[in-house]
């Protein structure tokens, strides 16, 4: 009886949850993805209300709560494996999941799945505070580091040209649509696919660097309308990719894929550890090349005092040029690394994470490499240890509410300088 029970309801019709609208607690993402789970919780054959329910997986999360009828929808960005959670707390007292607990759920032909739990009466067992942060402190480094390779493009090209980039997110961006429509769209291999989104992204850099930014600093365009500029220019760009590959989600090849227990409470996907490996060793090479070769410490000491620089023969354009190239191939690789943590690539996903990164720049010390480093490292892992204490749709609140009790302490950032205004 209970298999039929569960048969029936995992068929009720996608189109009752477009009716309850997007304010329904118990309907979450299903307008967003193609593909959701349907979550049904019975208890002695009667659905309880308002239990907390957890999808994840791939990097993605996402919770809502049952209904009267003891059921959720959840949308998801892929047709991976997804851990499906009952959070015990929000059960009623002395009731527990009498099956598996999380669920995992995979997808076939079917654009959703169900997710039937039922419950009795039992001793709850709760995952422990110490697996459940050192979860939430590998997911916050592995995200730091992705968000360090945008930053510290964003830093060093604020710090030789003294430009406000809004439009950093599409490039942003760009990196994971050039991902997209070689490996998926062309069917390369996603190696090379990377590689040449990388390629390309640089090229943006110097494209945009070459047609609008040096002809506006040679005659001589203040900086707040060059800031203006770049809002518009992030306009522009986001709708563009909208128009060419519309507003859905479209997803990587290897997107997602079920966590490894590595050691201990500690479990990561094959992409988890292949994003961390790539960031890593793109971050040491970056900071070798500022401090060891010529080129990084002219860099540098543009960075620190561009017209000084170009007193002591420094050819302060080139070194702008080499800025732009290299920052926008620095976000092009954050950006296939986020359709990959989030999972998903979509026509605005750069300014998702936008704030986050202007917020680890600022925090780190505003125009210094390795402050933007320690910023976004900070501003990744308070992001995702805060959903212990806090609702994850509220999570990026948090850091930024951080980043302003430390520049109340602190205004120039960790690694920043103080400077004499007046």
């Amino acid at each position: 009886m209970l298999w039929l029970t569960a048969v029936l309801l995992a068929l009720v019709p996608v189109g009752v949850a477009h009716a309850q609208g997007g304010d329904d607690p118990s309907q979450v993402g299903i307008e967003e993805h193609d593909q959701n789970v349907a979550v049904n919780v019975r208890n002695d054959n009667e659905p309880v209300k308002d239990v907390r329910v957890v999808v994840s997986g791939g990097g993605f999360e996402a919770e809502a709560l049952t209904n009267e009828r003891g059921q959720a929808r959840i949308g998801v960005p892929t047709t991976d494996p997804y851990e499906v959670l009952i959070d015990e707390e929000s059960l009623p007292d002395g009731i527990t999941v009498t099956g598996d607990n999380p669920l995992e759920v995979k997808f076939g032909s079917q654009f959703f799945q169900p997710a039937n739990f039922f419950l009795g009466e039992g001793e709850r067992q709760t995952v422990g505070f110490l697996p459940q942060l050192t979860e939430r402190l590998m997911n916050g480094l592995n995200f730091g580091l992705m968000l360090a390779l945008a930053s510290i493009g964003l830093s060093l090209i604020f710090g030789t040209t003294g430009l406000t980039n809004f439009a950093h997110a599409e490039m942003i961006t760009f990196g994971a649509v050039m991902a997209l429509v070689f490996g998926v769209f062309l069917s390369l291999p996603m190696w090379i696919a990377i590689i040449i989104a990388v390629v390309l992204s640089g090229a943006l850099g110097w494209a945009v660097d070459a047609g609008i930014w040096r002809p506006l600093r040679r005659r001589g365009t203040g900086l707040v309308q060059l800031m203006i500029l770049t809002i518009g220019l992030s306009l522009a760009g986001r709708f563009i990719f909208q128009f060419f590959i519309g507003g859905g989600t479209y997803q990587l090849p290897g997107s997602g894929g079920v966590k490894h227990q590595i050691l201990g409470p500690i479990r990561l996907s094959t992409v988890d550890m292949l994003s961390m490996g790539i960031s890593l060793v793109v971050l040491l090479a970056v900071a070798y090349w500022l401090q060891r070769t010529r080129t990084g410490k002219a860099t540098r000491a543009v960075a620190d005092n561009r017209p000084l620089a170009a007193a002591s023969g420094i050819d302060v354009e080139a070194v702008t040029r080499i800025v732009w190239i290299a920052g926008s191939a620095l976000a092009g690789l954050s950006g296939i690394l986020w359709a990959y943590f989030r999972p998903g690539t979509k026509w605005d996903m750069g300014v998702q994470v936008l704030l986050l990164i202007f917020a680890a720049v600022c925090l780190g010390g505003l125009g210094t490499a390795f402050g933007a480093l320690i910023g976004a490292l900070v501003i990744g892992v308070l992001v995702e240890v805060s959903t212990l204490w806090i609702p994850s749709d509220i999570k990026y609140v948090g850091a930024l509410a951080v980043l302003i009790i430390i520049l109340l302490v602190r205004p120039q950032g960790i690694l920043g300088r103080r400077e004499r205004i007046g």
